[in-house]
């Protein structure tokens, strides 16, 4: 099987500048704070980095000076943590690797398809395009560090998704359905793409969506109805996206006129990014999957359970590349990945299924309808 020789990689890493006009860089304090509020103490922080001790103290000693503010307390009953300064410090951080993400994995799967074409060898490739979530992202990594390489990523919501699938420029979109109650209006918006004569779906997984709230739910906020008081902010998806459509039904269910909704205009491409804006304290609610929740330690209050498929054209099926790809889904190692999500079931993983097989015979026909003034 053919390898590709190289693996770009990107990461965020931000400076500040002082009047004076002297860089700071941060990338080297902000993985060190990390490791302090992961592990509880320098001494941790310091094996986890591979950094000496003094070398530590001297990055730590460095950024208070240079901020005129404390970021470590010590004592020896309680180790280290950091102070409130160092946390709003590390939110920032957090919220720009989580609205980043997406974007570097795009530009470095096109990195590496450009390198590739500078070699007379290509390895055949399927091209994804698909809405962000955490068993996608587990998905390309697998992948990538097994060598298989059988995806090339570009993030996309769910309807380009499905357009670019429609246009032929994609093998796979990605996107996710609502069940029960919210599954047919998003199904609607899908239908244009949804062709029944020549699509298929791989199932991906079930997870759980609800509401994000900080801990120990100060503001009270139990539903939809609490965003429009007056002392609640709303963090929202991007525009286009299949969350942000999600939240306009349930606003329109209560009746609720998103005008009257602090924050519904504001746009974050990731769970994740929703989840640090209320965890650094600039939002108060937002709408996303469980594991964001849990991996920023929010509370999470259930709407909705998800189901996120892999749309395919059926000439796919059969080939060595999409064998390939069902293979790694099947695989334990995937498998294990997935069940430690939390909020995650993956027990129809990989499994491929028409269209009127996952949704039923009516609203296949229905689909049928749109597929034909699709074209």
């Amino acid at each position: 099987m053919a390898v590709y020789r190289f693996k770009p990689r990107l990461n965020s890493e931000w400076i500040l500048e002082k009047q004076s006009g002297e860089i700071l860089p941060m990338g080297e304090v902000m993985r060190l704070l990390a490791a302090v509020d992961e592990h509880g103490h320098i001494a941790g922080a310091c094996q986890a980095r591979g950094l000496s001790y003094r070398h530590a103290w001297g990055i730590l000693r460095k950024a208070e000076a240079d901020f005129q503010a404390p970021l470590i307390e010590t004592s020896r009953r309680r180790g280290s943590r950091l102070t409130s300064f160092a946390q709003h410090l590390l939110w920032a951080n957090r919220r720009i690797d989580a609205r980043l993400a997406p974007t570097f994995e795009s530009i470095a799967s096109e990195l590496q398809e450009e390198l590739q074409r500078l070699y007379s060898e290509e390895p055949s490739v399927l091209r994804l395009h698909a809405s962000h979530g955490f068993a996608v992202e587990g998905l390309m990594r697998l992948a990538n560090g097994q060598d298989m390489l059988p995806l090339e990523l570009r993030y996309r919501t769910g309807i380009e998704a499905l357009a670019s699938l429609d246009r032929g420029e994609c093998d796979l979109a990605g996107f996710q359905v609502p069940v029960d109650d919210y599954e047919k209006p998003i199904l609607r918006r899908y239908g244009h793409w949804l062709n029944p004569d020549r699509m298929l779906l791989i199932h991906l997984a079930e997870r759980n969506t609800g509401l994000f709230v900080q801990p120990g739910n100060p503001k009270n906020i139990l539903s939809v109805r609490d965003f429009v008081r007056p002392d609640v902010r709303f963090v929202n998806r991007q525009m286009g996206s299949s969350t942000r459509y999600l939240v306009h039904l349930l606003l329109e269910r209560q009746g609720i006129d998103p005008a009257q909704v602090t924050g519904f205009d504001s746009g974050e491409f990731t769970h994740l990014a929703i989840a640090a804006h209320i965890a650094s304290g600039m939002a108060d609610v937002g709408i996303g999957v469980e594991t964001a929740a849990w991996r920023c330690g929010l509370e999470f209050i259930p709407l909705a359970k998800e189901r996120y498929f892999f749309g395919i054209n059926q000439d796919l099926v059969g080939t060595q590349s999409l064998q390939r790809l069902l293979d790694l889904m099947n695989g334990e190692a995937y498998q294990a990945y997935v069940r430690d999500l939390v909020g995650y079931d993956c027990r129809l993983m990989g499994q491929v299924r028409t269209l009127e097989q996952v949704f039923g015979a009516d609203y296949a026909n229905a689909i049928g309808t749109f597929g034909k003034t699709a074209g």
